[in-house]
Formats: C-alpha cells, structure tokens, sequence
C-alpha cells in the first residue's frame, strides 16, 4: 500500500478511537495506531488499545509522557488526590477531569510521526458529546490545530496532510452506530476513568456510554459495578 494511504490514529482503546480506527480501516488506510500513558490513572485502557491493533493487523505504540504526570496536577485523570466524579458528561463537576492540553500533546506527537512515515492523515476520535466540558475536543480547536500545524511541517512530509476528525460534530450514539455497523466488538473497549475490574458505571464515561447504546438501540455487552 503506498504511503499516501497511510494514516496515524490516535487511539486510547475507548468506544470513540477504536471506532475511528475501524473506520479508517474500512476506507482502505494502513494503520499506525498511537496510545499515550501520561499517567491516568484508567491506563488499562491502552491494554484494550493493543487490542483494537492486534485485531485490525496495525502497527501500534504506546508513547511514554508518564514523566509529565507529576506536572499535570489538579486533574482527576492524572492526579490521586482528586477523585473522579460520578455524573453526566454535562454537569459542571466533570470540569475536575480536564487533563491541560491533552489533545494538543497528544496531536503534536502523532503529527512528527505522520511527518516521518509520509502519512496523509492523523486521525482523532473527538466528539460533540465533548464540546461542553473539554475544549480541545471543540471543532474550532480541530480546525485551528490543523492549520498550526499545516505551518509547523511545510516542506516536510506529505503535502496533504491533515487532520481527520469525523467524528466532531456527532454524537456518541452516533459513533455506536457506525461502529456497529463496521463490526466494532464493544466488549474489547475501554471507557472508566475509574479503572477498576469493570467499569464502574457511574463516572461520566460510563454513563455517557450507557447511554450511548440505549440511544443507538444497540445492546450494551459492558458489565458494569452499578
């Protein structure tokens, strides 16, 4: 396969990357699959991530930001004095769970490597179901990012090159969907910040994806605590 249908994927091993990572599969793209651990405290996630790879045939690394951990205080996610909260995506408390810049480091990494392969895109699972609490998942941050970094690597790589988002405008039920349709086996996804043995079902990640799959008329194979 030629290098203009190569593609790095951002994937965490949750419903909405792995789905992406379906997708780009589906439209004839050879995968490099990326996964970040900078120390959340839900980093079973990227065993699920290898996973989607070894499922898909894709090349998959796990890029180590962990030193960062320690610097990334006050989040949830990053930081074991603060718990997670119980709720929906929607309610002011789940702002305790924004890790600073998480999208934008994650992204700039993905990029380099999308410069060194020759790939044509670098694909992110963000979603609507995002927008209200975590702003680069926004699609004002999608598009601005691109151009930032349509400067950042002018001359080097594949002239065409940018940044794969399509899932921003949608929801998450609508993801379940195409996922379903693509084949996608939710049970080998990951979604808890809790990480525990299941998922907890009443952090915002859970409740979000119980209702996802409600919404989606779609059942629902997560075993959940509660």
């Amino acid at each position: 396969m030629s290098a203009s249908k190569r593609a790095i994927a951002i994937v965490s091993g949750g419903m909405d990357s792995v789905t992406l990572a379906y997708l780009l599969t589906s439209e004839g793209y050879d995968l490099h699959l990326l996964s970040f651990d900078y120390g959340q405290r839900h980093r079973k996630e990227l065993e699920f991530a290898a996973r989607c790879a070894a499922q898909l045939g894709a090349q998959h690394d796990v890029v180590d930001l962990s030193s960062l951990t320690s610097l990334l205080k006050g989040s949830a996610l990053t930081d074991a004095g603060v718990a997670v909260p119980d709720g929906h995506y929607a309610h002011e408390n789940m702002r305790i769970t924004v890790v600073p810049n998480r999208n934008a480091m994650m992204l700039s990494v993905a990029y380099a490597v999308a410069v060194a392969e020759g790939a044509a895109v670098v694909g992110a699972g963000i979603h609507a179901g995002d927008h209200a609490i975590y702003p680069d998942c926004r699609p004002a941050f999608a598009r601005a990012f691109d151009a930032m970094q349509r400067l950042a690597v002018e001359g080097f790589g594949d002239p065409n090159l940018h940044l794969y988002t399509p899932f921003v405008s949608i929801t998450k039920a609508n993801i379940v969907t195409i996922g379903h349709r693509l084949g996608v086996d939710y049970a080998k996804t990951w979604s808890c910040y809790k990480g525990g043995e299941v998922h907890c079902g009443t952090c915002g990640t859970c409740v979000e994806r119980k209702e996802a799959f409600d919404l989606a008329g779609v059942p629902d194979p997560t075993s959940y605590a509660a």
